[in-house]
């Protein structure tokens, strides 16, 4: 990587709730003049305003690929339009060096009444292509996106998915230095979506500079180096990919909906007060960020001695499968508060959101039942099988080679950890 090739310096844009952005000619100008004279000192509607960017400052070196992510409506699409020229900010500005791809909305950039062809040479000229680069990145272009026979279509008459595979075909192809991609891969099928990954991977290599906003952790963890988490217009974290994916995920952390059960009792006599990660040491004591030995610690308060218990742990994942589960029968606790602790060698699971529940039992009694928060992140790098379809529960690290047939072992090819 090198130079800076975006950078932004306290973007802000306001829209006001209930107009639509529109640019003005001379005329408009000239109107609203005439009329503002005239206008009577009436009792005016108040103007209700959102930021949708507010003091956003940041930079992207060449050959980097930045994840945005963020929930619906954070600013990440106002922020693409806004480096895409698309729509001015309101305060601030953002400098841009090189040629700019964008992929917007389906169809940005893009005539509705002019074929696919047409439009393909059309996007090409606006890059600052010449026809003759075009001509030789015509066919694979069309073959990408699979619309060979409608290519001399007018576009209206192509289908959603038709005109994204186009658009991005068409950005990937034509070479832009920097690539900007708004959740375009949420309209394609599985076997595009798999093209387009790997195809911006192909770009990445190349030296070219990815801003790619997702909502699809899976897609970020495997092209982005560096994430920004943008929260309600105003950039939230930004640093390395595993640490924002990470702190992102544990937003979703259901901290409110803390589940538990319990004995009917007034005061139950044994009560889990929290839990946490006790190796490997991190500053955040919920994010499990490596593959090596795992050392979990429960923390429960006894007012009552237990003589003959039993403690149960389970761990689930996001769509409630279980993943890991044991107990520990003949449990004696004094009054007090301890320390439940399980030591694993290791906890090789695919990076996302976990949930554990325990317990303790006393002859059949259910004493304390807890679903802890807040959930467990697991924020390790993504060693698994690149397609989605692949990739399992477990993300465990792996070697392999090739031996011949006399036994000798051939120089190691291949490695998942690089």
């Amino acid at each position: 990587m090198s130079g800076i090739v975006i950078r932004a310096e306290s973007l802000s844009k306001c829209y006001r709730v209930g107009e639509r952005e529109r640019y003005l000619a001379l005329r408009d100008v000239l109107t609203r003049a005439f009329r503002g004279a005239f206008r009577t000192m009436g009792r005016r509607r108040p103007i209700d305003v959102l930021w949708a960017l507010r003091d956003v400052s940041f930079d992207v070196r060449e050959g980097e690929v930045i994840g945005l992510v963020g929930r619906n409506g954070a600013g990440k699409t106002t922020l693409l339009k806004v480096l895409s020229r698309i729509t001015r900010p309101t305060e601030g500005f953002a400098e841009i060096h090189g040629r700019v791809g964008s992929l917007l909305e389906v169809g940005t950039g893009f005539h509705p009444e002019l074929t696919g062809r047409e439009n393909v040479y059309l996007s090409g000229a606006v890059l600052g292509m010449r026809k003759s680069e075009i001509q030789q990145k015509f066919d694979a272009i069309v073959d990408f996106a699979g619309v060979d026979r409608f290519i001399d279509t007018p576009l209206k008459h192509f289908s959603t998915g038709m005109q994204m595979r186009l658009a991005f075909a068409v950005a990937a192809h034509l070479e832009p230095e920097i690539l900007l991609v708004d959740e375009v891969l949420a309209v394609g099928d599985l076997e595009f979506q798999k093209k387009c990954l790997g195809k911006m991977e192909e770009v990445s290599k190349g030296g070219r500079t990815i801003v790619l906003v997702s909502h699809q952790m899976n897609q970020i963890r495997r092209l982005c180096q560096r994430c920004i988490w943008v929260d309600g217009g105003r950039i939230r974290l930004s640093g390395p990919m595993l640490e924002v994916v990470s702190a992102y995920e544990s937003s979703f952390s259901s901290f409110s909906a803390v589940h538990r059960e319990s004995s009917l009792e007034q005061k139950p006599s044994t009560r889990f007060l929290s839990w946490r990660i006790v190796v490997p040491s991190n500053k955040d004591v919920h994010i499990l960020d490596s593959f090596g030995a795992v050392t979990f610690e429960f923390s429960v308060t006894v007012s009552e001695e237990i003589h003959d218990g039993l403690h149960g742990v389970a761990l689930y994942n996001s769509d409630r499968q279980l993943i890991w589960a044991t107990s520990v029968n003949k449990l004696s606790l004094n009054c007090g508060i301890h320390a439940l602790r399980f030591k694993l060698p290791s906890l090789p699971l695919r990076p996302g959101i976990y949930h554990w529940q325990v317990s303790i039992w006393e002859n059949g009694h259910c004493l304390d039942q807890w679903t802890c928060v807040p959930d467990m992140i697991v924020g390790t790098k993504p060693v698994t099988h690149p397609d989605e379809q692949w990739q399992g529960v477990l993300n465990t690290p792996w070697e392999f080679q090739t031996e011949t047939r006399d036994g000798q072992q051939e120089p190691l090819t291949s490695r998942s950890d690089g």
